[in-house]
């Protein structure tokens, strides 16, 4: 009896199904706890230390590097730019992935097609994208100073990444382009969540446009808002690969982020001590930015409604913002009311009553369209010009680019470029090394997160609740935080400079996100399945392979093809950890042909258009569930 009682003691404490969900979670633990929280950990010791050249000593300074940040011009001048690059970032991103949104969520001919037209820029590899915008900036060769000068808007070629005034509006301008997929995307899924009855009850309550999309649509939306812009913020915050291939964080440190200031320091001045301390300076904000992601992504509504009713917090900060919005929405509601009796004022004048429609119903609705196609066109030209960019200029000769011959159109096509790029370079080694690693480390994070995800979601086990939340921190975690001391411990482990670093370090960022996805799917899926077939003598390993998986085959053909794409497109790491060009990436290699001011703009153009379509061949093949994984999993797991 007594072995019974101990067996049940154990039970009790450790939960149920302690011993098989403990195997299930093993690998994600091992993962979190050897290359995410020791690194942030050692980053923290690490930032207190300062390394002498001369003695070859690392010494204990405390918090001083902390400190003189605080002085370094360098470090302040970084700290304005990312302000400034994150404000108007995600402010413009907002603003256009809503309009987008709204419209492509109302009545228009075509509307797949242009959501699909829309989303082409958050699946190009952003190697791609700095390539393709620094060729279209480039004051000799690139295509935006002869349509300004041919609009009359310029009188010169400017230099768009040269100028220090221009420099960081033109990276805001690039990475605006390549951020409004991942808004349009998530906001129109929370439009289509909204109630239609809510419209109908504002209409006949006399709201006009303005004040529904004011007190109907907002408040509809406000979790996806939140969510949105938090993941847009911390995303857009930390980001370095982009700025880093376009401008390098020049010229004059105009576009230097903090993340691009701790790379230099800690990998360029081999000081990581002081350059821990630049990454981790943005920490507190990140936690808090962190506890507020992993407040609303697991939101329940009636939980959260009694605990504002209980606080009188959330009621209290509802009040203060709501009074700003109705500032913010006056001047909109004024000019909405002015455009309404003006347009009474032609009614009455063409048809002499002003209850007498000017328009028929099917004219009212095809003209709605036509002003919501006008609006959308631009916003699909500055989409749509830079993959046509690419494409003539990857067609050029080396002459007819460098000559401006025939700026917007090959004449003659030629295919020189795509013979130079794969018989006179390493490209297919880098092409090779992608596709090994990418693969690789997909197997690697889609095994270890299905296990985890379906240990967290049906299995019963003590630490699963801490484990879910710091899942979702670690999906949340900059990579920039962790870079650092992740090259000093590769360093150690003797895996730098090898495939071994990459199928180490990419599943730090692949699994939490794939496993988030997954606990989202893992509980649509009813439990009585797997409980019936263990009922007929069936294990919990076979109840999971023979039952959860098949069913769960969307779920994870989605975060295959999410982790291949951000593997295959990753820089940070492979720039930090590969130096040797037989182990170059993709993306490393791609930067590597740009010498000095030296660029081969036909074999890189040519070079970029055949990284990105192994990508697109993925992405049009699945895309519903790609998407569908992105917006359930993610947001609502």
């Amino acid at each position: 009896m007594r072995p019974m009682s101990m067996g049940r003691r154990v039970r009790g404490i450790l939960g149920r199904d302690w011993k098989i969900a403990y195997l299930f979670v093993l690998p994600m633990v091992v993962l979190m706890a050897g290359l995410i929280f020791w690194p942030f950990i050692s980053a923290i010791l690490m930032s207190t230390t300062t390394f002498n050249f001369l003695t070859g000593a690392t010494n204990d300074v405390g918090l001083r590097n902390y400190e003189r940040l605080y002085t370094n011009s360098d470090y302040l001048l970084s700290l304005s730019n990312t302000i400034n690059f994150t404000f108007w970032s995600l402010s413009i991103k907002f603003v256009t992935g809503m309009i987008i949104a709204m419209i492509l969520h109302s009545k228009l001919p075509w509307r797949n097609l242009m959501s699909a037209i829309m989303l082409l820029p958050w699946i190009v590899p952003e190697i791609v994208t700095a390539l393709a915008w620094k060729s279209i900036y480039d004051p000799l060769f690139g295509g935006l100073n002869p349509i300004l000068q041919g609009a009359g808007l310029i009188d010169k070629p400017l230099g768009w990444l040269s100028d220090s005034n221009l420099a960081l509006g033109s990276v805001i301008a690039v990475n605006v382009w390549k951020g409004i997929p991942f808004f349009t995307l998530l906001l129109l899924a929370g439009l289509k969540a909204i109630d239609t009855e809510l419209y109908e009850s504002a209409n006949v309550d006399g709201a006009n446009a303005v004040q529904r999309f004011r007190y109907v649509t907002l408040p509809g939306m406000r979790y996806v808002i939140l969510v949105v812009l938090l993941l847009s913020f911390i995303s857009t915050f930390n980001q370095f690969g982009l700025i880093f291939l376009m401008t390098g964080g020049g010229p004059s440190g105009a576009t230097r982020l903090y993340s691009i200031l701790a790379y230099e320091k800690a990998i360029g001045s081999l000081q990581y001590g002081p350059g821990s301390a630049i990454a981790l300076s943005v920490a507190p904000l990140m936690a808090f930015l962190i506890y507020l992601l992993s407040k609303y992504m697991r939101h329940d509504e009636r939980a959260a409604g009694v605990e504002k009713k209980k606080l009188g917090i959330g009621k209290f900060f509802g009040a203060i913002f709501s009074f700003f919005l109705d500032i913010l929405f006056w001047p909109f509601d004024m000019l909405n009311k002015g455009f309404e009796k003006l347009g009474l004022a032609i009614r009455r004048r063409v048809t002499g009553s002003s209850q007498k429609p000017m328009f028929k119903p099917e004219g009212r609705e095809r003209m709605g369209i036509g002003i919501r196609i006008l609006i959308l066109l631009p916003i699909m030209v500055f989409v749509l010009f830079p993959f046509y960019w690419v494409l003539i200029t990857s067609f050029k000769t080396t002459t007819q680019i460098s000559q401006r011959q025939s700026i917007f159109w090959p004449d003659p096509p030629t295919l020189n470029q795509y013979q130079e790029l794969i018989f006179g370079s390493p490209f297919l080694i880098w092409l090779g090394n992608s596709l090994l690693v990418a693969a690789l480390a997909t197997i690697i994070s889609v095994a270890i997160a299905a296990l985890a995800a379906y240990a967290l979601t049906r299995l019963k086990f003590l630490g699963a609740g801490l484990l879910t939340t710091a899942i979702l921190i670690t999906y949340l975690l900059p990579g920039t935080l962790i870079f650092i001391p992740l090259y000093q411990t590769l360093s150690d482990l003797g895996l730098i400079n090898s495939y071994g670093a990459l199928l180490t370090t990419y599943p730090t960022f692949l699994v939490p996100f794939a496993t988030w996805v997954l606990i989202g799917y893992f509980r649509s899926i009813p439990v009585e399945l797997e409980e019936a077939a263990m009922i007929d003598g069936a294990s919990r390993l076979y109840a999971f392979v023979r039952i959860t998986l098949p069913l769960a085959a969307p779920a994870l053909l989605s975060v295959a093809l999410f982790a291949f794409t951000n593997a295959w497109n990753e820089f940070l790491f492979a720039f930090v950890f590969i130096t040797s060009e037989s182990l170059r990436t993709l993306p490393i290699g791609l930067q590597s042909m740009v010498v000095g001011d030296i660029l081969p703009w036909g074999e890189l153009m040519a070079a970029s258009l055949l990284t990105a379509i192994p990508v697109a061949i993925l992405y049009m093949y699945a895309q519903r569930f790609l998407v569908g994984g992105l917006t359930v999993g993610a947001v609502k797991g």
